[in-house]
């Protein structure tokens, strides 16, 4: 086995025990603050400094990885995690808003450093002659993995809050991570991904047009998604069509599985529907296009009562599937557009971006299902994806 593939390997595993960490995480607050009375509005604010938070992160976390070693900032990432999940085992009085925002926001931290340095390393493992077809199946993988494995994040933490308690899930899951964070850390090469220069942070602000264009549609993008995803899904399958907390728990995690199985299969798709070519700036286009669709055809369909339950359904499968090869499809062309130096600074600020699209779609998640009830998400959900659309315009066609 080469040492490309081995240390691949090693970030991949990493990355999938961290993953199944923040979903199972990510669970537990929901189902344990909802026992404590929260509304689902106030639990979904319990994430707001988890998302903005991903913002500075990623920002300046692909400038500290260039400088000490991307090896580094994902290590810092899963001690935080291990921190956030201890510092959550604390006695039910002292578990406050402010505290639990608090402890989520290093979550928010963790996950963005951990995610940043992964994705932007496999860059420094790919040889510049696999450069296309390799790298995009590598992060392919990694990405869909990942977010397969989120999904199975959310039924370890029900089923851990079931069998344990909420402390005892905690501890699990905190044991389980700072064991890989110990092997990582002895098997994992030093210096990865660090640059041959020291580069100041505003380098971080000085990017190519394609970098910036792909980044603003990533914005919009992943807001599309969660404008509907966060609150208003949840609450609309739990209060309309009166789901029980168990089923719209696993409706959500077979959803995020079937992303991540959709997005690791993305270069195949892709490959399949542009006659063999890989991802440029026009597949990008056509599958924005496509995207834009879906969620205004759900909206007609439940404005008119045309069997809601089948159409909601049925249209989110096909928005997963299309969304998360649009997804795949962005990963692939941060990595494949940036230099091997800037790798991690074009990721933590292409990142940066994706975590401002998930703040903004997180708020007005709540906003919008308040004033405009479901509809009005995916009516919004749409008008994103055409944003994200006309900024895809100015990306280049190879």
């Amino acid at each position: 086995m080469d040492s490309g593939l081995r240390n691949y390997l090693i970030i991949t595993t990493g990355y999938w025990a961290f993953t199944v960490t923040d979903g199972a995480i990510r669970m537990l607050v929901v189902l344990y603050f909802h026992l404590l009375g929260y509304t689902p509005f106030e639990v979904a604010m319990l994430f707001l400094f988890y998302e903005f938070f991903g913002i500075v992160t990623n920002l300046v976390g692909g400038w500290l990885g260039a400088r000490i070693g991307l090896n580094l900032t994902m290590h810092i990432g899963m001690a935080l995690q291990v921190l956030a999940l201890a510092m959550l085992m604390v006695p039910e009085p002292l578990l406050s808003v402010a505290y639990v925002m608090f402890a989520q926001a290093l979550s928010g931290i963790a996950k963005d450093l951990n995610k940043m340095s992964a994705k932007a390393s496999i860059k420094t493992l790919v040889p510049d002659q696999d450069s296309g077809s390799r790298l995009f199946k590598w992060i392919a993988i990694l990405t869909g993995s990942k977010n397969a494995l989120k999904g199975a994040g959310f039924f370890v933490g029900a089923l851990l809050l079931q069998l344990l308690d909420f402390r005892g899930a905690l501890a699990v899951l905190s044991g389980g991570l700072l064991l890989v964070l110990l092997v990582s850390i002895r098997l994992l090469p030093s210096g990865l991904g660090k640059s041959k220069a020291k580069p100041k942070f505003t380098h971080v602000f000085s990017k190519s047009a394609e970098i910036n264009w792909l980044s603003a549609a990533r914005f919009f993008l992943f807001g599309s998604r969660d404008v509907w995803f966060v609150v208003a899904l949840p609450v609309y399958l739990y209060s309309v069509f009166q789901w029980s907390f168990m089923q719209v728990g696993g409706f959500l995690a077979l959803w995020i599985i079937g992303y991540g199985i959709v997005q690791a299969s993305a270069p195949a798709l892709v490959r399949h529907s542009h006659h063999g070519k890989g991802a440029d700036g026009g597949t990008a286009r056509q599958w924005a296009l496509v995207l834009s669709l879906i969620p205004v055809s759900i909206a007609i369909a439940l404005y008119f009562d045309v069997q809601p339950r089948m159409i909601l359904v049925t249209g989110l499968v096909i928005f997963g599937i299309v969304f998360a090869i649009n997804s795949a499809v962005h990963s692939y062309l941060i990595i494949a557009w940036s230099d091997h130096d800037k790798v991690s600074m074009n990721v933590g600020f292409y990142y940066m971006a994706n975590a401002g699209g998930r703040l903004v779609g997180t708020i007005l998640s709540g906003l919008v299902y308040q004033i405009q009830g479901l509809t009005g998400c995916l009516v919004w959900s749409s008008i994103f994806v055409l944003f994200a659309l006309l900024l895809s315009i100015k990306l280049p066609v190879e």
